[in-house]
């Protein structure tokens, strides 16, 4: 079982700064700050602005979208501050092989793959859907009249149009990563006038008194609930079901992290792109928010297509027209910059040995992860072809959010990292174990006993916000009737994450010297897991169970051929060659 741990639990060395990487390193901080627009200005925009203005919040809407942006920004600082530390290739796995082991990051590996597979194929019927809606449905009737699929968890019919934008994506992909952030540059570029174009023809007819509607106003037609009216007509808990709803459309951003071997300077210029990148999209969904919900009514709002709605109700025909030629602009940079990382990832955990090493391969001309490119599009495009992805897109957001989480926990652990150069002896470090939680020993540099509180700490609190948020989430009726076990419990386990915070704080920190460090450590880092893990548990049931499914598969590929091809298990012999040869056998292996 020692074997075992030893195994799972190794680590990748951070002492490559990416200078021989195979990948073409041709991306500016434009480039990058555009791939992170475009890959994420969209949904919110175009979708969620309206639906959530219905549905949720009302004109309270505006406060979701900040609630949500400071969400993503949080997130967003600890991507910044491993994009500094790890200029490779990965994102979120390269980050978590190098601080906590090569099974967890497999792990965020594999769910990085579903969330990109899954973003591109249903950004891509979107489009598609997009497309047809504007042409009255003629493309997918013309199809159905040919072959339709009468399988309950696949689409109505065969959306080869989507199959084949797809395929251009992929193609453009594999041709060149600067050709196809070239496009994906212009194609920013016109979405970000398009918005502008929104935001000042529709802020002239933009009307304060929408924000101010009261439930028995004339104009309201009759019988139709409203809520109570004004700013927040569904209250305080309208506006945080709205935020979990608009933080999804701040996923996206984390594919700047990616480029870390083909970026300019990936130190400094991938924390800036993740910064402007997420201040563009917050400014952009803040001000057709705002300017949305003051020109139509919030109980006019279309759910479905805000903006179509909003242009008929005003008569303006032609602008319809710019802001839907617009929306496909979007959603085209939505899906290259949704299946941008997949290749990325798929090639550094196949440099790794924890995939079939083959899709390792980059072509000589095009300096791009060509085959991983090539099954990476065909995979997205027969998803996007075959499947309903209505029931699947929630999974997109859970392996996001995991990721998210496990990059905070990565902060915290390099942060409070033992210095090799402090040595506490082993008789010191158990006198003084209890003085330590509070660093009353007044340590200035971490130890190998202040590091292991942290790691130990961590721990707790994760699942004490497991608990907090299971209670949040699942249990809002008893906690509304003041029921006293669930509020004690609550007041307990809220009082232990404040007290493991106050731990975590009191341990010194590691002062490296970064282009960028997330400020406010351990505080940031610990918002974010709590804010990550919350969202998590907003998800239904199905959404876990499809999700640990996925799960099983990639762990029966890891045991079975990850774990025995593993570069940095090769260089030691932590498995003999029977137990590799027999994966799970080593469960029961007992050292001697």
């Amino acid at each position: 079982m020692e074997n075992f741990w030893k195994a799972v639990s190794r680590k990748k060395p951070n002492n490559d700064d990416g200078s021989h990487s195979k990948l073409a390193r041709v991306l500016t901080l434009l480039d990058l700050t555009g791939l992170g627009v475009g890959s994420t200005l969209g949904l919110g925009a175009y979708v969620l602005a309206g639906s959530v203005a219905y549905e949720q919040a009302g004109p309270g809407v505006v406060i979701s979208f900040v609630i949500a942006a400071l969400a993503a920004a949080i997130a967003g600082l600890c991507y910044a501050e491993f994009a500094s530390r790890v200029p490779k290739a990965g994102s979120a796995y390269i980050y978590t092989y190098i601080t906590i082991g090569e099974f967890a990051a497999f792990t965020i590996g594999w769910n990085l793959m579903l969330e990109y597979i899954i973003g591109t194929a249903s950004v891509a019927r979107g489009l598609s859907g997009y497309i047809d809606a504007l042409i009255d449905h003629r493309m997918g009737n013309a199809i159905k009249d040919v072959v339709q699929m009468r399988v309950s968890f696949l689409a109505e019919y065969p959306d080869v149009f989507s199959f084949l934008v797809v395929l251009v994506i992929t193609a453009l992909l594999a041709y060149g990563v600067k050709e196809s952030t070239v496009l994906n540059n212009l194609f920013t570029g016109v979405n970000l006038i398009v918005i502008v174009v929104v935001l000042v023809s529709v802020g002239i007819k933009a009307d304060p008194a929408n924000w101010a509607i009261k439930p028995d106003d004339p104009n309201v037609p009759a019988g139709l609930d409203i809520g109570a009216g004004g700013f927040l007509p569904y209250g305080i808990a309208g506006v945080m079901a709205g935020a979990a709803k608009c933080f999804y459309g701040y996923v996206g951003f984390d594919c700047i992290a990616t480029t870390g071997e083909e970026a300019q300077n990936p130190s400094r210029n991938i924390p800036l792109a993740i910064i402007a990148s997420l201040i563009i999209i917050f400014l952009s969904y803040f001000g057709v928010a705002t300017v949305l919900t003051m020109a139509l009514p919030y109980y006019l709002q279309d759910p479905i297509a805000p903006f179509p709605r909003l242009f008929d109700y005003l008569g303006w025909q032609e602008i319809k027209w710019i802001v839907s030629i617009g929306a496909i602009f979007s959603l085209c940079t939505n899906s290259l910059g949704a299946m941008f990382p997949l290749p990325r990832v798929l090639y550094a955990m196949s440099s790794d040995g924890l995939i079939f090493k083959q899709l390792r391969t980059v072509h000589p001309k095009t300096k791009t992860p060509l085959l991983a490119t090539i099954l990476s599009g065909l995979f997205s495009g027969t998803m996007a072809m075959l499947f309903n992805l209505h029931q699947l897109i929630d999974m997109m957001s859970i392996g996001t959010l995991l990721a998210y989480t496990i990059v905070a926990v990565s902060v915290l652990v390099l942060r409070y990292e033992q210095n090799t150069n402090f040595i506490v002896s082993s008789q010191t470090k158990s006198s003084t174990v209890m003085k330590q939680l509070f660093n009353l020993t007044c340590l200035t540099v971490p130890s190998s006993l202040s590091s292991d509180i942290v790691k130990v700490c961590v721990l707790i609190y994760a699942i004490v916000i497991s608990v907090i948020s299971s209670i949040l989430a699942h249990a809002q009726d008893y906690l509304n009737s003041y029921n006293p076990l669930f509020c004690t419990l609550l007041a307990a386990m809220a009082i232990v994450a404040l007290l493991l915070t106050l731990i975590i704080s009191c341990q010194p920190t590691e002062e490296r010297q970064l282009t960028f460090r997330v400020p406010f450590v351990p505080f940031v880092p610990l918002i974010s897991i709590f804010v990550n893990v919350y969202l998590m548990f907003q998800l239904d049931a199905a959404t876990w169970v499809r999700f640990l499914v996925w799960l099983v598969v990639g762990f029966i590929i890891y045991f079975s051929y990850g774990i025995r091809h593993s570069v940095q298990g090769s260089g030691s012999q932590t498995l003999s060659e029977s137990q590799l040869d027999i994966p799970f056998a080593m469960f029961t292996t007992v050292k001697q």
